[in-house]
């Protein structure tokens, strides 16, 4: 697999990266998880997007959000991995992007992710650590985890 990374602005994505990262949280957190809930939230347009296409195919994705939007720490979120290419540590390397990325453009900040009740393990191996009760979000149990920058 060979795999392109594109990390851009709302501004920056052109109609058909757009359309594909739409279409992929569609098809995974609508349809796939069965959950009915708004996800054009007006957030997206103050996001920087993360996607992982080989060729035209779009793998993976995830928005980071800066400081004050959407928490007070900066936030990743819609973190997303196609059927097809889960299990194959690209999920892990997205997450470690993110990271980095928000570190770096927010490094005054703290990182807060809504993560779904089932992948504490996998985000706490990340680095996130656990902050209060589990929640019902959109008919999902969710934790929010936080990663404290310095490590």
């Amino acid at each position: 697999m060979s795999v392109r990374w594109i990390t851009a602005n709302f501004e920056e994505l052109d109609n058909r990266a757009l359309y594909a990262a739409l279409r992929l949280r569609q098809v995974v957190f609508a349809v796939e998880q069965t959950s009915i809930y708004l996800d054009l939230d007006d957030l997206d347009q103050a996001a920087v997007h993360m996607l992982v296409l080989d060729g035209e195919q779009l793998l993976a994705y995830q928005r980071c959000l800066p400081p004050g939007l959407q928490e007070v720490e900066s936030t990743l979120g819609r973190i997303v991995v196609d059927q097809a290419a889960r299990g194959t540590g690209l999920g892990t390397e997205l997450v470690e992007r993110g990271i980095a990325h928000n570190l770096a453009t927010w490094p005054e900040s703290n990182i807060r992710i809504h993560a779904q009740a089932h992948l504490e393990r996998f985000y706490g191996g990340l680095g996130f650590v656990t902050e209060g009760e589990p929640y019902d979000l959109d008919g999902i149990p969710h934790l929010e985890m936080v990663y404290f920058r310095g490590g």
